[in-house]
């Protein structure tokens, strides 16, 4: 008899015979039933139990149409829940009624079309993880003087959506030659308009009324959707009512003065569209507590434009040593990739860092490597006016002896 099968089976013995005191000790008046309540499972639509709070919060509450962030900090996995995705919106949205909503294909076409809701769901459906993030997630003013990582990260959430791609309508109506570019149109009084390139159109990019399983959310777009899977979120154009195919960008109010990203040299770049590869530790991050020293997890999510992570590094030393992370599986292209790391904490002063390599091998840059890119000096970072604008540096977090978690980017 091998020492290891006696080993398992005296765990087994002993396991059973735990779960029987644990059965015993289980009476009223040990905690159990004062604080349950009898629950009648007759909600037609399912809510979460009352002991779990975790919200989204408003990013600005002094805007006109302030953003409202994810919970980044309490995420499992790599899915958002459509409740706490983020939302924002140039106005107030709207809530349309998807029997009269109609979707508009014309402009360098051979065949104008005009489609239903009906109609595109007749059309082959396919469903894609990917993540969404505003270009404002982790700005240089939003990495700065923020109090959790709700407030630095919440820009960013990772869904189910599913729809029509996008390549479909197009071959039915007929790209003509010389066209390069669509232009798409939302159906909110914002009327906001986004130019994309024509190869991204032919490639991924998906027309959604599905997110997680149900239908998009009015927030989200409801009935439908532009999703631009890699991209930033304002070429997600929702509540998607018109494309026109085209030989040129619109260069509309949106991309040449509200998004344009204002470089050190006082200069705008119109159209960045990819979103760098990121990473980020989600516990412990700022604005959380460890109550004592000794084993923690620490973990976090990763993601890319560029496409699926194929590495996470960590680092407990401020960046002097770095060890590889596991990456979770599934592991989706232009997704969310959650990751972990086991650490043991000794009651010490430590900075935790996180970086990335996505499927090309980019590499999540350092701040001074930004910098370098930029060609400004590390001093710029601290005292710019400017909210760089798609700022994907490795985030430091450091863990002080009281065990508070505190941002130590530019420290």
């Amino acid at each position: 008899m091998s020492s290891k099968g006696s080993s398992r089976r005296r765990f087994l013995k002993e396991g059973v015979a735990l779960t029987g005191l644990a059965a015993a000790g289980a009476r009223p008046g040990m905690g159990q039933v004062e604080t349950s309540q009898v629950v009648k499972n007759t909600r037609p639509y399912g809510e979460r139990s009352r002991f779990v709070t975790s919200a989204r919060i408003p990013d600005d509450p002094t805007s006109r149409s302030p953003a409202i962030l994810t919970p980044i900090q309490d995420s499992a996995g790599i899915i958002t829940p459509s409740g706490l995705h983020f939302i924002a919106e140039h106005y107030d949205g709207v809530d349309i009624d998807p029997q009269q909503h109609r979707l508009l294909i014309h402009g360098m076409v051979d065949r104008p079309l005009i489609f239903t809701m009906d109609d595109l769901k007749r059309l082959p459906a396919v469903s894609r993880v990917h993540f969404l993030e505003c270009p404002g997630n982790t700005s240089l003013r939003r990495s700065k003087n923020t109090e959790s990582i709700q407030q630095t990260h919440g820009r960013t959430s990772c869904s189910e959506w599913t729809g029509v791609l996008l390549s479909v309508l197009l071959r039915r109506a007929g790209v003509q030659k010389g066209a390069s570019w669509i232009v798409a149109e939302s159906a909110d009084r914002a009327r906001y308009i986004k130019s994309i390139p024509l190869d991204k159109a032919m490639d991924d990019i998906l027309l959604a009324y599905y997110q997680n399983g149900e239908p998009v959310r009015p927030e989200q777009g409801f009935p439908l959707r532009l999703f631009v899977p890699g991209w930033e979120a304002i070429s997600s154009v929702k509540w998607l009512r018109r494309i026109e195919v085209v030989d040129q960008p619109h260069m509309a109010r949106w991309e040449t003065i509200t998004h344009g990203s204002i470089r050190g040299d006082g200069k705008a770049r119109w159209f960045e569209f990819e979103m760098g590869p990121k990473s980020v530790i989600t516990r412990p991050s700022l604005g959380q507590r460890l109550p004592s020293r000794g084993y923690y997890e620490i973990t976090g999510l990763a993601w890319s434009g560029g496409g699926g992570i194929r590495r996470v590094e960590v680092s407990t030393d401020g960046g002097r040593t770095w060890k590889d992370a596991q990456i979770h599986e599934p592991v989706y292209r232009m997704a969310h990739t959650r990751f972990s790391l086991d650490w043991t904490w000794d009651g010490t002063e430590q900075v935790i860092q996180s970086r990335c390599t996505d499927e090309r091998g980019d590499v999540q840059p350092t701040l001074e490597q930004l910098a370098e890119v930029w060609g400004v000096d590390m001093e710029y970072w601290k005292t710019t006016t400017n909210n760089v604008l798609k700022f994907n540096p490795i985030f430091r977090w450091r863990v002080t002896r009281d065990g508070s978690v505190q941002n130590a980017l530019f420290s």
